[in-house]
């Protein structure tokens, strides 16, 4: 019987018909696999490392062209006599796989899911550990057994061909590299490209799993790439491609697990490629600089800088101004003119003049900047970047931001710049919201030109404006979408992409409808699309934890501009236990002796005190709160970890009660892990959900189901049960319990 020596599965591509994990495999001894240790003894006799990942694919249309590089390191004591397995897809035709060990074809035997169930179940049971229960259901490629001397290494590389599946209309391509989480070592480098090729122009690109980077250099031409150093990944690598003709592309991907009212759905709209060329629409960017003595030195030879940058960008039909203010407040013009190259000199002149000094007159800038503006048919952008508390003229948060709204009578987008922790923070934020825009924390060890320029660079060239989304479902009702993020009127861009979240009650196929602006007249976008049903299939399961976090950074955006609120910090409470993540309000959950219950009034409670740091305004720890507010608010992403990664500066200067921490300090394994549509909560020898932490295990033993390990009741759970619930399985270490509630049923596996 085999035995895998540590299952660093290491998953090949991105979400589709790809299950490209390699597993090396140990044929001489059955030594429980190694799994990650903070503290690890000995070096085991036999144990590998994986230098590198690399993974080149050239997607045509619906088939992929791939090649998977995998260099392993033994590590032991001793030869290694392994094997390598390959995870086949669940339901896709791979053609003309061939495998080479250190550049030379090597034999290999291809098992077919029904064969390759028994093969992943022996070594399961061989090894008492369920690394690969995750893979049963599927085919498997395996070698015949090559030695890896002690210290070596050796390189496995595979290449095929195969017909991606369709998701929704889109072209989806999986990696599984979640499996390598197994090693006993972080993987050294890890590097995918996906070049992308289609007869029909590519619109959206998304993962869902990943921050990918993407190089367009046409219409129909994309390159995907990732790359990581000294990780263990927790995720499969997931992309989704979307191929549609017309000026704007839009598709929508559903999840509706059973048990639950409301489905939850995904949106993403992209408009056609365009080249520097291509015609702009026309539009108004107002500045708003501070220049009071605190913006002195670097502060403001930065700002001179991401000027200079700001007015290159402007078109020659676009409108502008400056507004510079410190105690007072002065403008370049009377009133907003036209851009040329004249005026893009004179308005650079003006930038270098400025000098800092004096108080800081908020209101009075913003009304004065905001009031020049009038056009509504206009697309129109303020940037507003300050370093300071207001303390000149009115300086009241509330009175402020009504000023504000009024004077935006164009309907204006305001871009907020905070530098430094000397702003008001919480002020900003209520600006941004109120004006339809967004704030960006610029840290002080930071580059504000950077800053500035990398959010003008996004919003520079708008495509379609003011836009409205419709969902229309014949049923009675119709969809009844709700509690959609981002909310509101949206602008598309050219090179941007649309990430829409919501809920619906109804199923059933949809059309949708963008309605926007384009140089003063309305245009109309029609697709459809198709709302899931209730249902087991949790491959879209990461829409839900998506939206979690965006409503996760609504809750805490009105708990912060409105006071604190019962009904919303419960329900802040109630997603961030059920989807296991943690903001810094609900940082505790990671704590051991906290029951991880959807309805908790302890952990209430708690939420609540720790919501009283919002208080807190300005300084560091009012920047931190609200940076790390932004970052659920905007995530594109459903990040593996219990949050979204926070910068460490702004992570230390928040209190140490609102300090996340992802791992158990006593064990080095997560104290949170996320699976598919469910949450694991380990305490301390104990797994458990959400749904099962309110039972007690003496109390409540009529309540459960018990299951041994490894035994016959447990593989037959295995056989019914879905990817995502073997998944969960798969966490369970030797000396754990799992309680966990399958299909209505509460398992306690021992």
């Amino acid at each position: 019987m085999l035995r895998c020596a540590c299952p660093l599965v290491l998953l090949l591509l991105f979400p589709m018909t790809l299950w490209g994990q390699g597993v090396l495999v140990d044929v001489r001894e059955p030594v429980p696999l190694p799994r990650p240790l903070p503290q690890p003894p000995q070096v085991p006799r036999i144990s590998y490392g994986v230098d590198e990942l690399r993974v080149d694919a050239r997607v045509r249309d619906q088939i992929a062209d791939v090649q998977v590089s995998q260099t392993f390191r033994n590590t032991g004591s001793q030869t290694l006599e392994a094997q390598f397995l390959f995870p086949l897809p669940y339901d896709g035709a791979i053609d003309s796989l061939t495998l080479m060990v250190n550049g030379k074809e090597f034999p290999a035997q291809l098992l077919k899911a029904e064969d390759a169930r028994q093969r992943y179940e022996s070594i399961v049971r061989r090894n008492r550990d369920p690394a690969l229960l995750q893979w049963i259901g599927t085919g498997l490629f395996q070698t015949n057994v090559f030695p890896i001397p002690a210290g070596e290494q050796r390189t496995v590389t595979l290449h095929y061909s195969q017909l991606l599946r369709k998701t929704d209309g889109l072209t989806d391509f999986l990696f599984p590299l979640a499996t390598a989480r197994y090693s006993s070592q972080p993987v050294g480098k890890i590097s995918l490209r996906i070049a992308i090729e289609n007869t029909v122009e590519i619109k959206n690109l998304y993962s869902p799993s990943h921050a990918v980077s993407i190089e367009r250099n046409g219409p129909r031409q994309a390159v995907v790439k990732y790359e990581a150093q000294h990780v263990v990944p927790s995720e499969d690598f997931r992309l989704f491609i979307d191929s549609q003709a017309g000026a704007v592309g839009a598709t929508v991907l559903s999840y509706h697990p059973e048990g639950t009212e409301d489905g939850y759905f995904l949106l993403l709209a992209s408009p056609q490629f365009q080249t520097p060329q291509t015609d702009r629409i026309a539009k108004t960017v107002s500045f708003i600089v501070d220049k009071s003595g605190s913006m002195s030195g670097e502060k403001m030879e930065q700002t001179r800088s991401a000027a200079r940058f700001l007015l290159n960008q402007l078109a020659e039909n676009d409108l502008f101004n400056i507004v510079s203010f410190d105690s007072q407040v002065q403008s370049y013009r009377p009133e907003l003119e036209l851009m040329n190259t004249a005026a893009r000199t004179q308005a650079s002149a003006y930038f270098d003049g400025l000098n800092a000094g004096g108080g800081t007159n908020i209101h009075d800038a913003l009304v004065q900047g905001l009031s020049q503006l009038r056009d509504r048919q206009r697309p129109a952008y303020v940037l507003f970047l300050t370093d300071g508390l207001p303390t000149a003229g009115e300086t009241n948060e509330a009175r402020i931001t009504q000023a504000a709204k009024a004077a935006n009578q164009a309907g204006a987008r305001l871009l907020v710049f905070g530098v430094g922790y000397d702003v008001n923070s919480r002020l900003l934020d209520r600006l941004s919201r109120e004006q339809h825009g967004l704030s960006e924390y610029v840290r002080p060890n930071e580059n504000i030109e950077a800053a500035i320029s990398r959010v003008f660079q996004r919003i520079s060239r708008p495509v379609l404006t003011g836009v409205q989304i419709n969902y229309e479902l014949d049923a009675p009702g119709g969809a009844q979408v709700n509690r959609v993020y981002p909310g509101g009127e949206l602008d598309l861009f050219a090179g941007e992409q649309l990430v829409v979240v919501g809920r619906y009650k109804n199923s059933g196929d949809v059309r949708i409808q963008l309605k926007g602006m384009v140089n003063g007249g309305e245009q109309r976008h029609e697709f459809n699309g198709h709302f899931a049903a209730a249902g087991r299939d949790s491959t879209n399961a990461f829409i839900a934890r998506l939206w979690a976090m965006r409503r996760i950074g609504e809750l805490i955006d009105e708990l912060d501009l409105n006071g604190r609120n019962p009904e919303l910090i419960e329900e802040l409470v109630r997603l961030s236990t059920a989807h296991g993540i943690m903001t810094p309000y609900t940082a505790f959950l990671a704590d051991d002796t906290v029951r991880p219950e959807l309805s908790s009034t302890s952990n209430q409670l708690r939420a609540s005190e720790n919501l009283g740091q919002l208080d807190v305004a300005d300084g560091a720890t009012g920047f931190a709160q609200r940076e790390a507010k932004q970052n659920f608010k905007y995530l594109g992403l459903a990040p593996a970890g219990a949050a979204p990664v926070m910068n460490p500066e702004a992570e230390r200067n928040l209190p140490v009660e609102l300090r996340t921490r992802a791992t158990d300090p006593a064990t080095g394994k997560a104290a949170i892990v996320q699976k598919g549509d469910q949450t694991l909560y380990r305490r301390g020898k104990l797994l458990m959900t959400p749904q099962t932490a309110g039972l007690d295990l003496d109390k409540d033993r009529s309540q459960l189901t018990a299951i041994k390990r490894f035994s016959a009741e447990y593989f037959d759970l295995v056989a019914k049960n879905s990817k995502a619930e073997n998944e969960l399985l798969s966490e369970q270490s030797d000396d754990e319990e799992l309680l966990v509630q399958l299909r209505g049923v509460n398992y306690l596996i021992q």
